[in-house]
């Protein structure tokens, strides 16, 4: 049984066009720079592959906000069976030209559509924090109840007191979002209160792409 419907942010529509915008940057960054490129980096490419090895033969896994496909290519190559969302369609077409191989479809983390226990694994990998404050802990609760018994989810996030309004971004192009940024502490309160237990915490200092940030993996008992 599927849950309730999700509300939809009111700037769900300025956010989808303002990351069609930067789609294409984006895409050569990761390529170029790195940036987002968990092989480069050893805690987070880490985190993936525990998550991996979690996850492994307890069915599909869904990647919820894939931007270019870099993770989703990645958990590909480790033989799970992974699809990708974006609710980008430029970021969508990024993600089907760089890993033709790989599963792709556009959607908001908002507008899924899950069915219960269906997914052993579940990723919200810097890709949630646009998510207006009450709409968050609705989509974790669809996530919670989209895991199968044993399932997986992780999920990464930039860590702060006050939310960010951004103007430009991936090379001065012209944006309009919203960075919300949580405690972990208070971040983690919510994947509990989704019911999900959480099983490991990496806390990250900020680097020449981001600021602090953290990595939270949890699982649906059972």
């Amino acid at each position: 049984m599927r849950g309730d419907p999700i509300d939809r942010p009111a700037d769900l529509d300025v956010v989808r066009e303002s990351y069609d915008r930067v789609a294409d940057n984006y895409a050569h960054m990761v390529v170029t720079t790195g940036m987002g490129d968990i092989r480069r980096d050893p805690w987070l490419k880490a985190s993936i592959d525990v998550f991996a090895y979690a996850v492994g033969g307890l069915g599909p896994v869904l990647d919820v906000g894939c931007g270019p496909g870099t993770v989703t290519g990645y958990l590909a190559e480790r033989g799970l069976d992974v699809s990708g969302v974006d609710l980008s369609p430029r970021m969508i077409e990024n993600a089907r030209r760089l890993h033709p191989g790989c599963r792709f479809s556009v959607s908001s983390a908002t507008e899924l559509d899950l069915e219960e226990e269906s997914h052993g694994g579940v990723l919200g990998w810097w890709s949630l924090f646009n998510l207006p404050r009450d709409v968050l802990p609705q989509v974790l609760g669809m996530f919670a109840r989209a895991l199968k018994p044993g399932g997986h989810f992780i999920t990464g996030t930039h860590v702060g007191d006050e939310d960010a309004v951004r103007t430009e971004a991936y090379g001065g192009v012209p944006v309009r979002w919203t960075t919300h940024k949580w405690r972990p502490e208070q971040f983690v309160e919510l994947i509990e209160k989704a019911g999900l237990e959480p099983v490991a915490e990496l806390r990250l200092p900020a680097n020449e792409f981001s600021g602090p940030t953290v990595v939270v993996m949890a699982r649906r008992p059972g």
